[in-house]
């Protein structure tokens, strides 16, 4: 089981602080995470919504868009669901290349005129765009989830993300130094050929 945790840059170094005095360990410093685990729980505390060290969403612009709410009889900090579905997108579309039935889920509850606002601030409408489609295809019965996208989407989908988002443009060398310290083969291609989630 893991949670994730979007935090702002000022405050993650006292989260993980807190957090080893749970009794948590940290087992991977990233730049733009933090993991932590416990028996097998795992926590990453992001600053930025990355993959392979590219910010596909400025963490700080998100966290305006945080409001509390009740959760199970427990007073939580989220984002909005507004904001949530511009994210599901963005995460759908951006890291996973892949849209599940729980995304167009999301999307059909809480997608309003305000999402999106959000995701044209944000710079996740072509994301948002995607998964709209993908969900209307899934709703008619044209296709079933999970979708992968197909090469040509993706290709889309990044080179506009890479014109109109700076932070993304700037982040995009950072995945050279991230595939250089991994194993590059069986990630890669698990990723690109995968089925489901």
């Amino acid at each position: 089981m893991d949670l994730d945790i979007l935090i702002s840059v000022d405050d993650a170094p006292k989260a993980a602080r807190i957090l080893r005095g749970l009794g948590f360990k940290i087992v991977v410093v990233e730049p733009y995470t933090v993991t932590l685990e416990k028996r097998n729980f795992i926590v990453d505390l992001y600053t930025q919504p990355s993959f392979a060290w590219i910010v596909y969403i400025n963490g700080e612009k998100l966290l305006k868009y945080a409001e509390d709410f009740e959760l199970n009889g427990v007073w939580v900090r989220g984002i909005s669901r507004e904001a949530e579905v511009a994210v599901t997108a963005a995460h759908a579309i951006y890291k996973e290349h892949m849209v599940l039935l729980i995304d167009c889920l999301v999307a059909q509850k809480w997608m309003n005129e305000r999402t999106k606002e959000i995701a044209a601030e944000l710079k996740v409408e072509k994301a948002l765009e995607e998964l709209l489609n993908i969900c209307e295809s899934v709703n008619r019965g044209l296709v079933e989830a999970p979708i992968r996208l197909k090469p040509p989407t993706l290709l889309a989908t990044f080179l506009e993300k890479a014109v109109k988002d700076s932070a993304f443009r700037a982040t995009l060398p950072n995945a050279t130094r991230y595939l250089m310290r991994r194993s590059i083969g069986a990630d890669v291609l698990s990723r690109l050929t995968r089925k489901s989630y």
